[in-house]
């Protein structure tokens, strides 16, 4: 019989065991330090998930051991975690659960979901974008600094189109880009904008970039993956952990850090307290993300310098 701790969340008990249990065996970093950090980092995550169908991704005996994704919000899951219904490609619907509060991300998080993969829309809107991503993923030996250059190139062409976009850290070896729309938009004119950018960049730096996804293709440039615009696909969520050798996060940048690490060759990689103490000092750098409405101008003003 498993031991377990009932926790007290606002009006919910949120059931917890094996607290000691490491999850991340490199650093030692354990279950109990990972539901810390989410119920620390909540007030500004919670925001991002709010309304959002989350695919989970679970890893039972840490990042060393065997994980499964969980699409379909298990049939064990707390009766007031609310869920949404999203349609499958061939047909039927699946229930994703909605994290949507303090109780449903610590039961998440116990249930050893380490990462948080969200869509760019919100339920009940489930064919609405809220923004347009771009996932950049470099190829080796190109890495997150060279990342950083290709980030830099998409802001000024934004910039120029009097568009605002904010960098995060993948948490892992690449970095997204988030251009907050929050007005009526559909998933063909994003996907169809994102693939634009992607093939316009190439045409112009292809030394550096690459907009298809053959692996082949990919050596010491970056992958511009435009293709997350899809109703069907997710992304994973600002202030999210993943499952690496050490506890990184998913992170939120200010432009300076972008552009200082693409001088410098440094490092962008960000582990649990320094998140916390970085959101103590800045706030929620995402926050924009959230309310900032915008729209994508015609293909034929997209250029670059």
């Amino acid at each position: 019989m498993k031991a377990k701790t009932i926790l007290k969340v606002e009006n919910r008990e949120v059931a917890v065991s094996h607290l000691e249990k490491i999850f991340y065996p490199d650093t030692g970093f354990t279950k109990g330090q990972v539901l810390n950090y989410y119920a620390s980092i909540a007030p500004v995550l919670l925001p991002h998930l709010k309304g959002r169908p989350v695919s989970l991704k679970r890893y039972p005996d840490g990042v060393n051991g065997l994980f499964f994704y969980e699409k379909q919000c298990p049939s064990h899951a707390p009766e007031w975690i609310k869920t949404a219904k999203v349609a499958k490609s061939d047909g039927g619907e699946i229930d994703y659960c909605l994290l949507n509060d303090l109780p449903s991300l610590l039961w998440a998080a116990n249930i050893a979901n380490l990462e948080l993969h969200t869509f760019q829309h919100r339920a009940p809107a489930l064919l609405r974008p809220t923004a347009l991503v771009f996932d950049l993923d470099p190829g080796p030996p190109a890495d997150l600094v060279k990342c950083c250059e290709v980030a830099l190139l998409i802001r000024d062409m934004f910039e120029a189109l009097g568009l605002k976009c904010f960098p995060k850290t993948s948490g892992s070896k690449g970095m997204q880009l988030v251009v907050p729309l929050n007005t009526a938009m559909t998933y063909e004119k994003t996907k169809a904008f994102a693939h634009h950018v992607a093939v316009s960049l190439v045409a112009q730096f292809p030394a550096l970039v690459v907009s298809e996804m053959k692996k082949s293709l990919r050596a010491g440039k970056v992958f511009i993956d435009w293709s997350q615009n899809d109703d069907k696909k997710t992304t994973v969520c600002v202030y999210s952990l993943r499952a690496k050798d050490s506890p990184t996060i998913s992170t939120p940048l200010q432009w300076s850090e972008v552009e200082k690490a693409g001088r410098k060759s440094k490092p962008l990689a960000f582990e649990p307290e320094e998140v916390l103490k970085r959101v103590s000092k800045w706030g929620d750098l995402f926050a924009p993300v959230l309310t900032l409405k915008q729209k994508l101008p015609a293909f034929g003003k997209v250029k670059f310098a």
